[in-house]
C-alpha cells in the first residue's frame, strides 16, 4: 500500500505513519510545521518532509490511499488535488476502521477517563504477553508507539475520541469505529467551540450507543448520571453491562484495592481511577482475561503519561503533573490527590488553556473544581485569550467562577513561576494541571524545588 499523509506531524496522525511503515506500506506525507517528538520520530524511520509546506506534486494517481489530519484545511492544496485526481480519502478514524473492520473492536469512549482505561487495558494485555492491535492517546511504558496495527490479531483497542475527524468530516471521531464492544465512562460538556451546548454535546454519545453493532455490548458508569441516562435508554440491540467504583482503602498514601483475596496495594489512586480500573476490569473479561489475571498485572500499572504524573518526592513532599483541563477532570484530579494526602497541604495549579475555558459562559462550569485544594491557584495568559480571538477574561470572572475568595490568579508568566519557587513545600503537594506548558515553567527546576 503507498499512503500519504496531509498534515503528517500530528500527534496521532505520526503514530498512525508510523505503524503503517512498521507494516511495510510506503508511507509519505506534508506539514507546514512539525514539533517534537513527533519530528524525530518521523525522521528516525526516513518520513520526515524533506521541507516543510504543502506540495500538490506529491499527489499522484499511484496512491493507494490519502489520509487528512485536523491540522489541514479544507482548500490545502495537496488535498485539492487528491480530490481533482479522485484518490481514496480517508480521516484518521475512517482509516482505523478500514484497517480494523474484521476485527473486533473495542472502543473506550467518555469525556474523561478513556486514555487511562484504554492504557490500562493494554498494560493487562502487554503483561500477560497476548498481543493486540491498539490506538492511544498517551504513550505508555512498554510501548513504542500510540498505533499498533497487524493482519494478525483478533482484536483491536481504539480510544475514542468525540472531537471531529476531519476539516472535511465534521463527525466525532468515535462515530466511525462501529464498536463490538464499547465502554462509556462519563459525559461532562466539552469541545464547547464544537458543541456549544450541553444537549448537543450529549447527543453525539447517544449516536456512539447507537453505532454498537447488533449483539455487541457496552459497558457502562452506572455513578454518571448523564452515561445511565444515555444507555439505558438507548433501544439498540445490545447487552448492558453497568459498572461501579470498587471498594478500595488508603493507608499512609498508598492506595489498596480490595479484591477476593485480600486487600492489595496499587500504583494508580483517586477515586476517578478506581472506577477506570473497574471499567478496563470488565472489558479485559469480555476480551477472554480472567479476574485473577488482571488484578495481577493491573498492580504494576502505573499510569498513563501526563496523567497524574509523579514528577518529584521526597519524604515530607511531592509533586504530580495531570494534563487535567476541563471542570469534572479537574474536579476528579485534585479530590484524588487531597484524598491520598489528606494531611498535607495541597497546592493545586490550573493553567486555563483551551477555548472552552476562556468562555464566559463556559466558564462557571468550573464552580467547586478546586474546592479540595488547601492553596487553588489558576494561570492563564491575557495572550492565548487574544490569539483564540475571544473577548478579555477578567481575574475577577475567574474568581467568581471558581467560588474560591482565596483564589490565587497569576496572568504573567514570570511572576507564576516566581510564586512557584516561593512556596514552602515541606508537608505539601504540588499538583500542576494543564494541557499547556504553564507560560514556559521548567519543570526540571520545580523537582529541584520537592527534592531539597
Amino acid at each position: 500500500m503507498n499512503i500519504h499523509f496531509i498534515a503528517i506531524g500530528g500527534s496521532a496522525m505520526h503514530n498512525l505513519a508510523l505503524a503503517l511503515y512498521h507494516k511495510n506500506y510506503t508511507v509519505t506525507g506534508s506539514d507546514d510545521v512539525i514539533f517534537e517528538p513527533s519530528k524525530s520520530r518521523l525522521a528516525e524511520k526516513g518520513l520526515l518532509p524533506e521541507s516543510f509546506g504543502w506540495f500538490p506534486a506529491k499527489i499522484h494517481s499511484k496512491l493507494d490511499a490519502v489520509i487528512i489530519g485536523m491540522h489541514a484545511k479544507p482548500d490545502n492544496p495537496e488535498l485539492l488535488k487528491a480530490q481533482e485526481l479522485g484518490l481514496k480519502l480517508f480521516s484518521y478514524p475512517e482509516f482505523l476502521y478500514e484497517q480494523s473492520k474484521h476485527k473486533t473492536r473495542v472502543v473506550i469512549g467518555g469525556s474523561h477517563g478513556k486514555t487511562t482505561i484504554t492504557s490500562m487495558i493494554l498494560h493487562v494485555f502487554n503483561y500477560h504477553n497476548r498481543a493486540v492491535d491498539y490506538m492511544v492517546g498517551a504513550q505508555l511504558d512498554g510501548f513504542d508507539r500510540m498505533v499498533h496495527l497487524t493482519e494478525d490479531s483478533d482484536f483491536i483497542v481504539l480510544e475514542g475520541d468525540e472531537y471531529l475527524s476531519s476539516p472535511i468530516d465534521r463527525r466525532p471521531k468515535f462515530h466511525l469505529y462501529q464498536p463490538n464492544i464499547a465502554l462509556l465512562s462519563g459525559i461532562a460538556w466539552d469541545h464547547i467551540n464544537v458543541f456549544p451546548t450541553f444537549e448537543n454535546y450529549v447527543e453525539q454519545f447517544r449516536i456512539f450507543v447507537d453505532s454498537i453493532v447488533k449483539g455487541g455490548s457496552i459497558t457502562y458508569n452506572i455513578e454518571d448520571s448523564e452515561v445511565k441516562k444515555v444507555v439505558e435508554a438507548s433501544e439498540n440491540t445490545i447487552r448492558k453491562f453497568p459498572y461501579q467504583t470498587p471498594d478500595y482503602t488508603v493507608k499512609d498514601g498508598q492506595t489498596f484495592l480490595i479484591t477476593p483475596e485480600g486487600a492489595m496495594p496499587i500504583e494508580v489512586f483517586g477515586k476517578h481511577n478506581l472506577s477506570n480500573l473497574a471499567g478496563a476490569k470488565w472489558i479485559c473479561q469480555n476480551m477472554g482475561v480472567d479476574e485473577d489475571d488482571f488484578y495481577e498485572a493491573i498492580a504494576t500499572f502505573k499510569g498513563a503519561s501526563k496523567r497524574l504524573e509523579k514528577i518529584a518526592e521526597a519524604s515530607t513532599s511531592v509533586a504530580f503533573k495531570d494534563f487535567a483541563h476541563s471542570p469534572s477532570k479537574v474536579a476528579a484530579t485534585t479530590t484524588a490527590v487531597k484524598d491520598q494526602y489528606p494531611n498535607r497541604k495541597l497546592i493545586a495549579c490550573l493553567e486555563l488553556h483551551t477555548y472552552s475555558s476562556f468562555n464566559p459562559e463556559f466558564l462557571k462550569e468550573y464552580k467547586g473544581a478546586l474546592n479540595a485544594a488547601d492553596v487553588p491557584v489558576v494561570f492563564y495568559l491575557p495572550e492565548s485569550v487574544a490569539i483564540k480571538k475571544l473577548a478579555a477574561v477578567s481575574p475577577e470572572q475567574i474568581s467568581e467562577a471558581f467560588e474560591r475568595d482565596d483564589l490565587q490568579i497569576h496572568t504573567n508568566a514570570s511572576e507564576f513561576k516566581n510564586y512557584i519557587f516561593e512556596q514552602d513545600y515541606s508537608n505539601s503537594v504540588l499538583l500542576l494541571m494543564s494541557s499547556g506548558n504553564y507560560g514556559g515553567l521548567d519543570l526540571q527546576e520545580v523537582k529541584s524545588l520537592i527534592n531539597k
